[in-house]
């Protein structure tokens, strides 16, 4: 079979995030009473006034092409929202491109920027994309490990480490899936001066950054000076903060040729994302009232965040995990619990779907399976429900290992 497919996907596996969420999918049509803690998704509707956007545009007749770099009402708007979430920060709306997700962002940047025998740094634990994309770019992906004592996050000198003559970029994601960890201001210029010395680019995924449980945004490349932006990409999207996840629609800001290059390979593969979709985006980008509802939805994962780390720390004490500062993950070690018969996270991880109908994502899909993600995007009676049924298990698991 190894001989019919081409070397492009020699190294593709599917998605380890969306094979959970097909599990719990598959057992909830045999009737079992699955509680899923294992998608990446906000579990609020898109805000009304977004959704209602979207379907006047259908209903006007905004069903045609857009140009591929997307409507420059979107553009714009999207501008505004960057410059306000960056201090009043100038953003050249011209150096967007939108996308079909902030996935397909990524993409874009690393096949523009990366080739053969290039490398590409990605801090570890990752979103299960990033080493999968970079492969496409027939790049090779390099894990740099976190430091568990520093939230799982990467230094400078981490980064010196695994640096040589071929590395060509570095993937940065803050605020963290899985880790639900937030680099400070500090920390990025810190990253963003490194790369410059390096002449790497690095490529920004923002996507989680109005979800963060300190003061307003989270830190973004933004808040830096134009010298130290000359070879970031970011990415960003509306899925995670405006509950638009299957609106598909994200974007990329760009130094100028890189995002007219980044331009001219998405006219070859998808062109412009779905038009009614970006008219939903203008009205969610430029909005201040709809930043009262992701407002409102950020309070309700600040609150269940802390009721989840409340109940670790009486109910699971010594079990550790990474307190998030952003994003919506409680990511946490398994490996205490190891024996011959449950050797893996992801053996941990079909244990709970099997005893407990619970279902959650083994680190291997991050990189290291000795840890396990565990998504509080759930309503507060299944996260309830989910808590409870695993501390069962790990206590059932904690007896049978003592034994």
């Amino acid at each position: 079979m190894n001989g019919l497919f081409s070397r492009n996907v020699a190294a593709l596996t599917p998605s380890a995030t969306l094979a959970v969420s097909r599990e719990a999918a598959r057992l909830r049509k045999e009737g079992v009473n699955v509680v899923d803690l294992g998608a990446g998704e906000p579990d609020f509707p898109t805000p009304k006034s977004v959704a209602d956007a979207g379907v006047r545009a259908t209903q006007r007749g905004e069903t045609k092409y857009t140009a591929t770099e997307g409507l420059m009402e979107l553009r714009s708007a999207i501008a505004r929202r960057l410059s306000l979430l960056s201090g009043g920060r100038a953003v050249n709306a011209d150096n967007l491109i939108v996308s079909n997700g902030c996935k397909q962002s990524v993409f874009n940047a690393c096949l523009c920027l990366f080739g053969a025998n290039d490398k590409v740094l990605i801090p570890s634990p990752a979103w299960t994309s990033y080493p999968q994309i970079v492969h496409l770019a027939r790049a090779m992906p390099v894990a740099v490990p976190g430091d568990q004592e520093w939230s799982l996050k990467v230094s400078v000198a981490d980064l010196d480490r695994w640096t040589d003559d071929a590395v060509k970029g570095l993937i940065l994601n803050s605020p963290s899936n899985p880790t639900g960890a937030v680099y400070t201001a500090s920390e990025l210029k810190a990253i963003l001066e490194w790369a410059k010395r390096k002449g790497l680019w690095v490529i920004a995924d923002e996507i989680y950054r109005q979800i963060h449980y300190g003061v307003g945004p989270a830190p973004s490349v933004l808040d830096f000076p134009d010298d130290l932006l000359e070879r970031v990409v970011l990415v960003d999207g509306a899925s995670k903060s405006f509950a638009m996840t299957g609106w598909r629609i994200g974007f990329a800001l760009a130094p100028r040729e890189l995002a007219r290059t980044m331009n001219a390979l998405q006219s070859h593969t998808t062109s412009g994302a779905n038009t009614m979709a970006q008219w939903a985006a203008v009205e969610a980008y430029a909005s201040d009232a709809v930043q009262g509802d992701v407002a409102a939805m950020v309070a309700a994962f600040r609150t269940r965040r802390d009721t989840l780390v409340a109940r670790f720390r009486a109910e699971l004490p010594g079990v550790e995990f990474v307190e998030p500062m952003g994003a919506f993950y409680l990511y946490f070690r398994v490996d205490s619990l190891f024996t011959k018969t449950l050797p893996t996270a992801t053996e941990f991880c079909r244990r709970l779907i099997v005893d407990e109908a619970l279902a959650l994502v083994p680190g291997a899909a991050f990189g290291d399976d000795r840890w396990v993600r565990l998504s509080y995007a759930a309503s507060d009676e299944m996260l309830k429900e989910g808590v409870d049924r695993l501390v069962r298990e790990w206590k059932r698991l904690d007896g049978e290992r003592a034994k």
